[in-house]
């Protein structure tokens, strides 16, 4: 493929459209065309899962996905969301369990832990560290993490 191709989906709820050439990445496209920041690029080798999206309900790689392969999905961000009150429990209790430090790494966990959470409500401390495996924090050393998915589980209705 060569050349710019026009794709059209629904990002955080509206629909947009926009001009890409193939080889750009869809984290790169969110972060730089759409300008949502909250998508971070991190290994660019699907490893730390900083760039992590919710592409037609699943939790993937930003920086594995071409942008071209989002025409016709459904694409929440962190910023989507984050807007939407989805996350809000698990934000308060990031917050409150003092579970994040440079905010780097904290999108993709919030996404990742708010995927396990809507397939498993009441997740044991094992299944969070699992959940969370894909996703590199350099500045703690999980508990926190793990402490506030474990509370925001227990705050859902």
């Amino acid at each position: 493929m060569s050349g710019i191709h026009t794709i059209k989906f629904r990002l955080n709820g509206r629909v947009v459209a926009k001009h890409v050439e193939p080889r750009i990445s869809a984290a790169d496209m969110i972060r730089h065309d759409a300008g949502l920041t909250g998508t971070h690029v991190g290994c660019e080798h699907g490893v730390c899962g900083a760039c992590s999206i919710v592409l037609d309900g699943a939790v993937v790689r930003g920086c594995l996905v071409y942008a071209v392969q989002l025409d016709g999905a459904e694409v929440e961000t962190i910023e989507g969301a984050s807007d939407s009150g989805r996350i809000a429990a698990l934000q308060a209790a990031f917050v409150d369990r003092n579970a994040l430090q440079c905010g780097f790494c904290t999108p993709g966990m919030l996404l990742t832990a708010a995927e396990l959470l809507s397939r498993e409500p009441d997740p044991s401390r094992e299944q969070i560290r699992e959940a969370l495996s894909g996703n590199i924090c350099r500045c703690t050393g999980y508990e926190a993490i793990v402490d506030a998915v474990a509370v925001a589980a227990k705050a859902k209705p």
